[in-house]
Order: structure tokens, then sequence, then C-alpha cells
């Protein structure tokens, strides 16, 4: 069975549907491709995709070990390159609250970022930089 059921709405935008869920979501082209610009990009979601993995397997594993990162936050931007027209790297910062974290618990956010199964889908040539901001 499909995951997600897309739909062409007209002037370079689409909707798609999460299957199991019922959530909607809508995608429109981009200023700089002959778009509007008033939703998200499919571009734009393959970097959402990348900074919701990031946190949600960050996380699990701080589920795991017995602590939290509720208030992280993910910044990423993409950057577009041309012949093909593609995401040709993704800089992403990974904000962690206040929380005090141990070196071992660092150690362990650190690693599972890693562990993003959209991190290790993306293209080898995609040039993927990361950077972790403690907050204290």
């Amino acid at each position: 069975m499909a995951t997600v059921q897309t739909k062409y709405l007209g002037g370079l935008r689409t909707e798609s549907v999460h299957l199991q869920s019922g959530s909607k979501l809508i995608t429109d082209a981009p200023t700089d491709n002959h778009g509007k610009g008033e939703a998200f990009s499919p571009t734009d979601l393959l970097a959402t995709a990348y900074g919701a993995c990031v946190l949600t397997i960050i996380g699990i594993a701080a589920q795991t070990h017995g602590f939290n990162i509720d208030g992280a936050e993910v910044h990423t931007t993409k950057v577009m390159g041309t012949d093909p027209r593609r995401i040709v790297e993704l800089i992403t910062e990974i904000i962690l609250p206040h929380n005090n974290y141990s070196a071992k618990e660092r150690k362990i956010i650190e690693l599972a970022a890693k562990e993003c199964p959209v991190y290790n889908s993306l293209h080898p040539d995609m040039k993927k930089t990361v950077t972790f901001k403690y907050l204290g």
C-alpha cells in the first residue's frame, strides 16, 4: 500500500496526503523556479525531512538513555545547484536547550544524528554540514 498520495492542483502546486493519518500538506514551486513560493517547495520538504528525522533519532536515543531534548531545534539551509537543478548542500545547526548535557550525553546526541535514515539516504555527493550548539 502507498504511503503518500499526491495530486497536482495546477499552478505548480500539489497536495499530498499521508494515507495512514490523513494529514495533508501543500507544496508550491519556489519563486526562483516559476512558482509563487507560497508553501514549502519539494526541495524544502527534503530539508524539512532531514531536520525532523535528526531530531526524532536524537529524541529516541535520549529517551533510551534517560535524558530529554525537549525544545531542541534544527535550523537547516539548503543550497541549490544547477545542471542539473538539485540540492548541493544542506547546512544544519542542531540547537540543544539548556540542559547541562554530560560529555556522554553529547556523544550520544552527536552519534545519533549520524543515524538519521534521511541523512543516510542522501546522495554522497551532497555536502552535509552539521554543527551542534549546546545552550548550557
